[in-house]
């Protein structure tokens, strides 16, 4: 079978949490499949010097299709003309039998090739108030209800999910497949040392790690971390609060509420770092809080407990979904509640060795493999 990937996702600078599933997953997938045929789309208006290029020529059934539009030329005939047919464009001779969107993007493929998308989480309809203007124009121009009720198969990465994509777009349930993401961890890394020492971080620390943006409750967790310092007395008193993640949309509110805040001086941030980096963050913390309002799937939690570090979690989407008991659950709209749990882990042993060893048993469910198998008996029907 030839399979065409949209790969446009990986073209970013700094890898999201959907650049990071599109690697995850179709390394994987690479490494199981030997049979079919994989054509991976990918447009840049300059020439483009990824890893996922030289990682994945080891694979002689990959091949890479490189365009250079000018995106918003693409984008404008994909939307409006319908053109260029992306399966023609990859294989003009031959015919591209299914094509894979691992994203919601612009695309325009022919009648007869089927199509299977990913859909990580509605957030920008349950939420639009999380987004920017310029991201709110960008799904109001993709149209997502649209694209995802023409697709032949739908991939959703959690049940969450496949309830949001019935009730907000009455999408037929046998429609919808469940495949749950893989969990990146990395017990072989053997430079935690030199990242501390790299990036001078504390000795204790609660960390939060994502990209700076609305949906994430970064401000509640500044406001929760007041709370704790204010309130609570334990026996490390030194603990700071690292905020590590790329900035994303509407980022300065919370960039603000963090220069602002009374505890500033034991509030850290770091911007982007590397996908090898993670692991020892996670692995340094004393806790990992993610009290995000809403997510799809949410990897840094699972990440957090892969690396044995204690989890605390918003009660909603599909967070304990993923998590399970795994976690400990807070209300993100309650930041006092949030400062007494994080204060009741620290300094409970017992609580905090039941949650290391529920953590990394819960992070074991979820393999990049079982996924990319998942996938191939999806094609295969």
């Amino acid at each position: 079978m030839n399979i065409g990937v949209d790969a446009r996702s990986l073209l970013e600078k700094e890898r999201s949490g959907v650049g990071e599933y599109t690697y995850q997953f179709l390394s994987a997938l690479f490494s199981i499949d030997k049979k079919n045929n994989y054509f991976l789309f990918y447009n840049s208006w300059k020439k483009v010097g990824s890893d996922f290029l030289s990682e994945w020529k080891k694979f002689s059934n990959v091949h890479f299709c490189e365009f250079h539009w000018p995106n918003k030329l693409l984008n404008f005939c994909l939307k409006f003309l319908r053109w260029p047919k992306i399966d023609k464009l990859i294989m003009p001779e031959k015919k591209i039998d299914l094509f894979f969107i691992p994203n919601l993007n612009f695309v325009a493929t022919s009648r007869d090739v089927i199509k299977i998308i990913t859909v990580h989480d509605l957030s920008f309809e349950l939420y639009p108030q999380f987004f920017s203007r310029k991201r709110r124009l960008w799904h109001r121009f993709v149209n997502p209800r649209k694209l995802i009720r023409s697709a032949d198969k739908i991939i959703s990465v959690s049940e969450n999910t496949k309830k949001d994509l019935m009730e907000l777009y009455k999408v037929a349930s046998e429609k919808v497949k469940v495949v749950y993401s893989g969990v990146s961890g990395n017990d072989n890394f053997s430079g935690v040392e030199v990242v501390k020492k790299k990036y001078n971080l504390p000795e204790n620390f609660i960390l939060f790690l994502g990209t700076l943006e609305p949906r994430k409750n970064i401000e509640g967790l500044i406001r929760a971390f007041e709370l704790f310092k204010k309130n609570y007395q334990l026996p490390v008193t030194n603990f700071q609060l690292l905020i590590v993640g790329p900035r994303g949309w509407l980022y300065k509110n919370i960039l603000e509420r963090m220069e602002k805040s009374p505890a500033r001086a034991d509030i850290k941030f770091i911007n982007y770092i590397n996908p090898e980096e993670k692991f020892a963050f996670y692995k340094l913390a004393r806790l990992f809080v993610y009290p995000s309002f809403y997510e799809g799937f949410g990897f840094p939690p699972l990440e957090a407990a892969t690396a044995g570090t204690p989890v605390i979690i918003s009660t909603n989407s599909s967070l304990p979904e993923v998590m399970g008991e795994a976690a400990l659950m807070v209300d993100p709209n309650n930041p006092a509640e949030m400062a007494k749990v994080m204060a009741g882990c620290l300094v409970d042993e017992n609580m905090r060795a039941t949650l290391i060893e529920k953590g990394k048993i819960q992070a074991e469910k979820f393999s990049w493999e079982d996924c990319a198998r998942q996938f191939l008996s999806l094609i295969s029907e």
